[in-house]
């Protein structure tokens, strides 16, 4: 029987990935990975989040979905590796002023990564490793690659957040929801009697933001593009390309932050029309549905995950980088963010806003 590790976080959608794959015969058994040091001060009130104190309410959920379906679980201690691998990242990125996606880095370096690695450490055998993400894979005959593919609910596709996984992550990867929406997989879960039927979604990284992860950074100016001073910041950490509220100075048109310059430690502001551009450079690549980009290709690129894809073009651009030129000006495109490259359904790849 083909035995699967699913990685279950005690929300809705693992836990009917779970679900879905027990009632389609496989061997399966139920992993969560144990993140939380205890260490780090949180908002108060805040919602759970991937990382925070709910975690341990949140690794009882899904022992309680596991022990129904009569599954074997496991706890698997990751909190060393995702301090040195997630949290001291995005505070070394923040402090360099740019903004980083934790999900991103997560994904390919811990829960397709450390984890599977660790599994196998433990002993436990597995042939495929599954999650509740909305996506899909397939393999294509013709290239001999595998393809990550667009979720059914497009407005819960999470393709973004997987784009650098390897082909070799890629190929034991399995993927349960890619074919549902989320109102189809909560009421599954509704059906299926799971007492996470009505929980709501985590929220963010950290629960009250990555603020209270972070050395407190200097003060420092908040100048405009012509180096006058407009106010002080309290920490360029705290700040990111298209933040409007916050800022603490006065003007009479509306300013956002256009930059920041971590060499003047400086927050640079001005007006909303200086946030367009419509090209961007971006390097850390990873190829999905091809080897490498050896010539310009046609693509739909996504700067976010909230933000809409557009029509661009990618070149080459050497030393591992590529050149993205959008069709129209797009709004605050922001270092250490990624973009991620689409043709049709299909993931071509992506790679890191370098500037």
């Amino acid at each position: 029987m083909t035995k699967v590790v699913v990685a279950m976080s005690g929300g809705v959608d693992s836990s009917v990935a779970a679900v879905l794959l027990k009632k389609q015969g496989y061997d399966i058994t139920g992993i969560t990975m144990k993140i939380w040091s205890g260490e780090d001060s949180c908002a108060e009130g805040a919602r759970h989040a991937c990382y925070g104190p709910g975690e341990a309410e949140d690794i009882e959920d899904a022992r309680a979905v596991a022990r129904g379906l009569g599954i074997d679980f496991h706890v698997i201690d990751l909190r060393q590796e995702y301090k040195t691998t997630v949290l001291d990242f995005v505070c070394e990125e923040y402090l360099a002023g740019r903004t980083p996606n934790p999900c991103v880095r997560c994904n390919r370096r811990i829960k397709f990564g450390a984890l599977i690695q660790k599994i196998r450490d433990c002993g436990i055998a597995f042939d495929y490793f599954a999650t509740g993400h909305y996506a899909s894979v397939e393999y294509h005959d013709a290239t001999g690659r595998c393809l990550l593919k667009k979720a059914q609910d497009r407005a819960k596709d999470q393709t973004y957040f997987l784009y650098s996984l390897s082909q070799e992550q890629l190929g034991v990867s399995l993927f349960p929801l890619g074919s549902y929406t989320k109102e189809e997989v909560r009421q599954m879960a509704a059906d299926f009697g799971l007492k996470v039927a009505e929980k709501l979604e985590s929220q963010d990284f950290v629960p009250g933001g990555y603020v209270s992860l972070m050395e407190k950074s200097q003060p420092g100016p908040i100048l405009d593009r012509q180096g006058n001073l407009l106010g002080q910041h309290r920490g360029i950490s705290g700040y990111t390309i298209g933040q409007r509220r916050g800022l603490g100075i006065s003007s009479r048109e509306p300013l956002y932050v256009t930059a920041v310059d971590r060499e003047r430690n400086a927050v640079i502001v001005g007006s909303k029309a200086e946030l367009y551009r419509d090209e961007l450079i971006a390097s850390e690549l990873n190829w999905i549905a091809i080897e490498k980009l050896n010539e310009p290709a046609s693509v739909m690129a996504k700067i976010r995950y909230s933000h809409e894809e557009v029509a661009a073009t990618i070149v080459p651009a050497g030393n591992d980088r590529v050149r993205v030129k959008f069709s129209q000006p797009q709004l605050a495109i922001t270092p250490g963010q990624a973009v991620v490259f689409y043709q049709g359904d299909i993931v071509l790849g992506g790679g890191t806003i370098e500037r």
